[in-house]
């Protein structure tokens, strides 16, 4: 059974320009590794045991990112644009994993960046699907899924095929060593393009109407008269959030 990794398919929105206009402009921006890849790449490990995980990329992110972290090969979508709407960005991924042979697990970041991509992804592929999943193993060849909820976490057991997408619940611990990419940049890459997949996508682009900054929830203030129990309220706040 194959492992599929699926990483950089968004571009970091802090990196977007807003006009006064409310236009949103991208100058010079490309895919990078979104907040959840990483947890992506530890899930895919723990998973895949001595089987084969494989990366998939589109556009011009770094091919060797998932190589460098463990993956054996990389499948890459050349001419995938990365300035269009999800649903076509979806229906290119999972064109791809059609292609690849002996797929049991595709595993995406549920990454903030562009919730719409997994949703339009997920839907293409037809696949079962779990989200916020923080960590997943197999036992006794069943594959247990825990996924976290608020301040609940659920642990689900599941068949293959299915898609899982992770929510990272820390920073990424141990960053490849300059050798480690250098040996990912060696590993087998193919590259395809979307007429090898064998359909045409609707690339039209989403045109922005409008941009306005999101809701901020209300704070919530303690009452500092008696700090230890202060203190108590706001640990229990950050259990019940899912911070601690």
């Amino acid at each position: 059974m194959k492992v599929v990794v699926i990483f950089k398919w968004c571009r970091n929105p802090q990196d977007a320009l807003v006009g006064a206009s409310g236009n949103v402009d991208w100058p010079g921006v490309k895919m990078s590794a979104n907040d959840d890849d990483p947890a992506v790449m530890d899930i895919a490990k723990v998973l895949a045991g001595d089987d084969e995980i494989v990366a998939l990329t589109i556009g011009d992110g770094d091919i060797a990112w998932a190589a460098a972290r463990g993956a054996a090969s990389t499948v890459v979508v050349t001419d995938a644009l990365t300035d269009v709407n999800s649903t076509a960005t979806g229906a290119v991924l999972a064109a791809a994993i059609k292609r690849i042979e002996d797929v049991g697990v595709v595993i995406i970041g549920d990454s903030a960046w562009d919730y719409g991509i997994v949703s339009a992804f997920v839907g293409q592929l037809g696949w079962p699907a779990m989200a916020a999943v923080t960590s997943a193993e197999l036992d006794q060849g069943s594959l247990h899924v825990t996924c976290k909820m608020g301040g609940v976490s659920h642990v689900l057991e599941i068949k293959t095929p299915v898609v899982l997408a992770v929510m990272a619940t820390q920073t990424e611990q141990s960053e490849p060593s300059m050798k480690q990419v250098l040996m990912a940049r060696k590993k087998p890459v193919e590259k395809i393009t979307i007429a090898d997949l064998g359909f045409s996508p609707n690339f039209a682009e989403v045109t922005s109407l409008r941009t306005r900054f999101p809701d901020t929830p209300p704070a919530i203030l303690y009452d500092g008269a008696d700090p230890a129990s202060a203190c108590k309220q706001l640990m229990a706040a950050l259990h019940n959030d899912g911070v601690l």
